[in-house]
């Protein structure tokens, strides 16, 4: 996909990995099959839940449209899935369309003023709709009313379109570069939270169900351990274990199975993949656990430095593997343990000199 100046590297290295959070194809095509229909099926986020209940019930109480909501997070945590549920608890269509989409102030228009009263519009990827499209948008959410622009220069007229009430739901990756008035124009405000291994757990049970897949808990346990909090690749992990286990045992997972799959598809204990231990690697045993700079990082292991920064490195900051720092990337002591390397201070006949972190 294509992506601005301030989105994620426009390789296909994020996409390929199995423990990417981004959604390929295949993964659109199973995740429709998979997703709760209600709010009561959807596990995690309980905060998010009990809020939106409460939104979506005072709503049909009142006997018109809900507020519009926000949906902030990660990739994978669930935003097109409670969309689509906010359509289905309030018993109303759902259109479903995208910030890159949306171009031009035109698109947007012709998208609203074919909504039907009480329709749910899904705006993925809001943060990256045009700025047209955007100030459009901000008289459309409020006033329930656009107005047209027809002509050029001089004799350009206005034209006011009257909109049906409609519920507008917004998701984004990044509720930073949402600007100011467009964010307090959203009644509701949700950020999506990584989700614990316990969840994990549970949305594995879940789909393992759906997809006629036996399972044991240990299995499942392993299996979301590995899953970095996100129920998009937890699902994903499940359907290559599930191959390993019909082709290399008897089709039940257990944490034996589920281990020795996912050593197969390269993705550890805690989750890493390939490109997350080739730069702990790098980082480690060519720099002595830095400070050494991105690019510089970037070339010893073979990636452009986007790779780097926007997929490799998010997950391992908030593993505590890694630390951004003025002077360039740092591995943690924890990054030494996690790999089995001694740090050069405690190695044998280090010089003693305290390290860069004080031991």
């Amino acid at each position: 996909m294509n992506w601005d100046d301030t989105a994620p590297p426009t390789d296909d290295t994020a996409t390929e990995r199995l423990v990417g959070a981004s959604a390929d194809g295949e993964d659109q095509a199973v995740e429709a099959a998979l997703r709760p229909k209600s709010l009561e099926e959807f596990v995690g986020q309980e905060r998010v839940r009990e809020q939106l209940d409460l939104v979506l019930k005072a709503a049909l109480a009142r006997g018109g449209t809900a507020d519009h909501v926000l949906l902030s997070g990660a990739p994978g945590l669930g935003k097109t899935s409670l969309s689509m549920i906010i359509a289905a608890e309030m018993n109303a269509p759902l259109r479903i369309t995208s910030g890159p989409a949306i171009q031009h102030a035109g698109d947007l228009a012709a998208i609203l003023s074919s909504l039907q009263e009480g329709e749910v519009l899904f705006l993925d990827e809001i943060h990256r709709m045009s700025r047209p499209a955007e100030e459009m948008l901000y008289m459309a959410m409020e006033d329930f009313r656009v107005d047209v622009i027809v002509g050029k220069g001089p004799g350009a007229t206005a034209i006011p379109l009257e909109l049906p009430p409609f519920t507008l739901v917004g998701a984004t990756t990044r509720a930073g570069l949402l600007p100011p008035p467009l964010r307090d124009r959203f009644g509701f405000t949700a950020h999506m939270e990584f989700y614990d291994p316990a969840e994990l757990e549970r949305v594995i049970h879940r789909s393992a169900r759906l997809l006629n897949v036996g399972i044991e808990a240990d299995g499942a346990a392993e299996i979301a351990g590995r899953s970095r909090g996100t129920p998009r690749i937890a699902n994903r992990l499940l359907r290559r274990v599930r191959d390993y286990a019909q082709v290399k045992a008897d089709g039940l997972i257990t944490r034996e199975v589920a281990a020795a799959a996912l050593k197969v598809y390269e993705v550890d204990a805690r989750g890493l993949d390939r490109l997350d231990r080739a730069v702990l690697q790098a980082l480690l045993k060519l720099f002595g656990g830095g400070p050494v700079g991105l690019s510089t990082l970037a070339v010893a292991v073979g990636e452009e430095r986007e790779t780097v920064e926007e997929v490799a490195e998010p997950f391992l900051v908030r593993e505590g593997l890694l630390a951004r720092t003025p002077r360039g990337r740092v591995a943690t002591p924890a990054a030494w343990a996690h790999l089995g390397l001694l740090p050069p201070q405690q190695a044998p006949g280090a010089s003693g000199q305290p390290g860069l972190f004080g031991t």
